[in-house]
């Protein structure tokens, strides 16, 4: 391809009164990444070092905290070091890593709770059943598909948005996604369209496998008042997350593609950057706190008093 066509440097959204708060910004920032860091390393080397927590809801919960990590890297390095700088420029082909990583966690972090939700699912559910069908081997095979399954979509994405020859050279973002990169072409982008929303239908499927997975563990406990009330002490936060992750994905990716221009610049920047700090930092911390064994071991001044999985689980057979 032609440089002229295909730009080496693109310039990215440049912060609002960034000259005036570029330090407040990059301090901000970076205590959240370093958090961010913090609470995902805990997490994961209390549950490799504990063997009391080999089970399988540890190991999706250090699963979903990998994929915390993976994501988050690919957003708040590039943008500290632009901050630091006072420069908003990327080249073209670390944009494009930069949307494949961000895409493929956000997807990878639906896949993840999914499975999660099938261990719950099973867990409170059909506890006789629960070690026969949630084996090692089985356990591994769910968290490789977990992984594998958004990447057969983020790698064809990717590819068809950065073989395209490009005409323009802003993006309009605090970051790189794929459908800005797809805009960046003079080309048509009926292909790229037709397969982002094939991306969108899926996600969207998975979604709907949660939310019926949580309608059915609420019907196994609605035996008392008691285990509704322990229930949704446990399961609300969830779900709640689950809503507010996918109502940020569907914004993010609805404005991406559709958007006008008299939606307020804060606006779009704080819905675009809540999805990129809110779940990294408080979804661990949800999942952690909720599970009394990891509480105890990753965080044992935390004064949170929640139920146990296992213990909803046996109030759920009474």
């Amino acid at each position: 391809m032609e440089n002229s066509s295909y730009p080496v440097m693109l310039t990215l959204m440049v912060p609002r009164e960034s000259k005036s708060y570029r330090h407040i910004y990059f301090t901000c920032f970076l205590f959240l990444y370093l958090l961010i860091l913090s609470i995902n390393i805990r997490l994961i080397s209390v549950i490799i070092m504990e063997k009391s927590l080999h089970e399988p809801m540890f190991m999706f919960l250090c699963n979903l905290c990998v994929n915390v990590i993976y994501g988050a890297s690919g957003f708040y390095p590039i943008f500290l070091f632009n901050l630091l700088l006072d420069s908003y420029v990327i080249s073209s082909h670390l944009c494009a890593l930069q949307s494949f990583v961000i895409y493929s966690s956000l997807i990878t972090e639906i896949t993840i709770l999914t499975v999660m939700a099938y261990d719950r699912y099973v867990a409170i559910c059909r506890p006789l059943d629960y070690h026969s069908k949630l084996t090692k081997n089985k356990c591994l095979k769910l968290i490789l598909l977990s992984w594998i399954i958004p990447n057969c979509y983020t790698v064809p994405a990717a590819l068809l948005s950065s073989l395209r020859i490009l005409c323009k050279y802003h993006i309009d973002k605090l970051y790189c996604d794929n459908w800005s990169i797809v805009n960046l072409s003079c080309a048509s982008s009926f292909v790229n369209n037709i397969f982002g929303y094939f991306i969108i239908v899926t996600c969207l499927s998975f979604v709907v496998v949660i939310i019926v997975s949580y309608i059915k563990l609420i019907a196994a406990c609605k035996a008392s008042l008691e285990n509704r009330k322990n229930f949704w002490q446990t399961c609300l936060p969830h779900l709640l997350l689950l809503m507010n992750f996918v109502f940020s994905v569907l914004f993010d990716v609805m404005y991406s593609r559709y958007g006008a221009n008299d939606i307020p610049e804060s606006v779009r920047n704080f819905l675009a950057l809540e999805l990129i700090i809110v779940p990294p930092v408080v979804n661990p911390l949800i999942y952690g706190l909720n599970i009394k064994a990891v509480r105890k071991r990753a965080f044992p001044s935390c004064p949170v008093s929640k139920i146990h999985v296992s213990e909803a689980q046996k109030m759920c057979k009474t």
